[in-house]
């Protein structure tokens, strides 16, 4: 009696909230966990996205960011429980911001018409528009366009499951060091805070690209690389809140959220969209080899598998999505740009951070970071780091 009572309710409870069908009513979440990973294709040589899927899966990565809407991605994706962040380019981002029928239909075409198979739970609208000089013209449009595709995921009745966000850079803010003197740029203000208004009503997080790597690159000679790497070190001190940090990320992180403070949203989210290590770069690029790369993932994902924040937000969870799953091989700029993935195109891994690959691979076995020794067969390893990960992720 006891079992069928038990049955009986957990069945009302599974279809109280519509688990099962495609027309569930759901609370705005566009992020499970606390790691997740950006699928850049700017290359000749990657898998097809159902294979792509099936890596996802078998590494449990199950928060995804792609730059586009592709619909070979969206139809690859489908039926994989993988949830997905698409998103508006910004050479559409003018067009959204100035045409209602036509958000209308992208979002019909692109987002409504493969749901609930493919778990697309939202919508990055550009990226690095705002204190970009490359993207000004832009810059008045942004606001619009988000609107435009909040209200055409209102009309299609799939606002409470799809959010509307875009992604920040360091750009936008002044005086990041130390971090609770930051602030938004002045010429950046009149755009952010009308868009931040919207978020907050929303309730959109904010979303930072944020790299250690760059920062260190650009500055070495006033970064300890150990300090990026979350590696031992000194740290610092931010006197006007007496905090410490022992890394880079945190600091970046916080600097976001004295901004957001200082410009009247203190209890905004802010969650990391782009983060990564390149593993090879250029010659003006000495911090971008497979060693630190391999450093700088395995201590953040150690570190996102903790489930803490940050000193300034000890109890909001920091989220993250990796860039990138792969090594972009057209991709223009610095040789570093085309070598942040922790997986080459054959889907063997980069190097060794705990991840399956679904081929064999000849990366460098995974290290104890601190310390420098091997931790025993690569066999083992693999094993048990992914079973603890899995477990805490």
């Amino acid at each position: 009696m006891r079992i069928l009572q038990f049955c009986v309710r957990f069945i009302s409870l599974l279809l109280a909230f519509n688990l099962f069908t495609g027309n569930a009513k759901l609370t705005v979440r566009a992020f499970t966990g606390t790691y997740g990973i950006n699928y850049g294709r700017i290359a000749d040589n990657l898998p097809p996205p159902d294979k792509v899927a099936k890596l996802l899966r078998a590494a449990k990565i199950k928060n995804v960011r792609i730059y586009d809407a592709d619909h070979s991605v969206l139809q690859g994706f489908s039926g994989t429980g993988l949830e997905l962040i698409i998103g508006l380019p910004n050479d559409h981002v003018k067009e959204m911001s100035t045409n209602v029928d036509h958000a209308l239909t992208w979002v019909k075409d692109n987002v409504k018409a493969f749901l609930p198979d493919t778990r697309i739970v939202g919508i990055a609208v550009g990226n690095e528009i705002l204190g970009n000089g490359a993207n000004s013209d832009l810059w008045g449009s942004l606001l619009g366009a988000v609107k435009n595709l909040h209200n055409a995921t209102q009309k299609l009745g799939i606002d409470d499951i799809v959010q509307i966000s875009t992604a920040h850079f360091s750009g936008v803010f002044d005086n990041s060091f130390p971090p609770s003197n930051c602030t938004f740029k002045e010429s950046v203000s009149q755009y952010m805070k009308p868009l931040l208004d919207f978020f907050s009503q929303i309730k959109s997080p904010f979303c930072l690209n944020a790299y250690p790597f760059l920062a260190y690159t650009y500055a070495s000679d006033k970064i300890d690389v150990n300090y990026a790497l979350f590696q031992p070190n000194e740290g610092i001190h931010d006197q006007k809140t007496n905090l410490h940090y022992d890394n880079l990320l945190d600091a970046q992180i916080d600097a976001a959220y004295a901004a957001l403070e200082d410009a009247g949203y203190k209890k905004m989210e802010v969650i990391i969209t782009e983060t990564g290590w390149a593993s090879q770069g250029d010659q003006n690029e000495p911090a971008a080899t497979q060693n630190n790369a391999r450093t700088y993932n395995y201590n953040l994902r150690k570190r996102l598998a903790k489930k803490k924040g940050t000193p300034l937000r000890p109890k909001t969870v920091l989220k993250a999505y990796i860039f990138a799953l792969f090594n972009e091989d057209q991709k223009p700029g610095a040789a570093s740009e085309k070598n942040y993935g922790l997986y080459k195109p054959d889907m063997s891994i980069s190097y060794d951070i705990g991840f399956p690959g679904l081929k064999s691979s000849s990366a460098v076995s995974l290290k104890e970071i601190q310390g420098g020794r091997r931790f025993g067969s690569k066999t083992l390893v693999l094993a048990v780091s992914s079973v603890v990960f899995l477990l805490i992720l």
